[in-house]
């Protein structure tokens, strides 16, 4: 039995190491997480991404994935084990820069489908524009941990739902 506390902050891919039979509860939790189980996801991804992104990903809230996943793996429930950190998703009116277009968009679906990491990718694309040079992404799902990365390089970021499983995030170069 792992001594791994499931927390929001807890990585995904730790809490696979640990519960190997995660996966399959997870994808019972949501669906999209279906994506676990592709390799370069597992190792790229997954290594990185916290339980509060993952929860972000499938559109739903941490203290809920964080509560079934310790009900499910035998862990106590107690309010501070699944309380979230305040996260802002997006802003609430767009802002002018996103009007502007981008120089660049990625299908992250497509990327991930392919075996390559959407944050390598759109790295790459933000190092080879000019300052405030903008990257759009389309995927199914909310991009949580490439949002996050983008937002502590010092890049701008707005993300909005365009229908039910269709996220745009819009990232300008800081």
């Amino acid at each position: 039995m792992s001594t791994l506390a499931i927390t929001p902050e807890t990585r995904v891919g730790d809490l696979l190491e640990a519960w190997p039979e995660a996966e399959a509860i997870l994808i019972g939790i949501a669906p999209k997480f279906k994506a676990l189980r592709n390799p370069v996801l597992r190792r790229t991804v997954a290594r990185v991404a916290t339980l509060e992104q993952a929860a972000r990903v499938a559109d739903m809230p941490v203290n809920e994935l964080v509560r079934a996943l310790r009900a499910a793996l035998g862990q106590e429930i107690s309010p501070a084990s699944v309380a979230p950190a305040e996260h802002r998703v997006g802003e609430d009116e767009m802002p002018g820069w996103v009007a502007g277009g981008a120089a660049v968009s990625f299908d992250a679906d497509a990327l991930l489908a392919r075996g390559e990491t959407p944050v390598g990718k759109v790295g790459a694309a933000l190092a080879g524009l000019p300052g405030g040079g903008v990257v759009l992404i389309r995927s199914s799902f909310q991009v949580a941990p490439l949002i996050d990365a983008m937002r502590a390089k010092g890049h701008e970021v707005f993300t909005r739902r365009v229908a039910d499983d269709a996220w745009e995030a819009w990232i300008r170069k800081g």
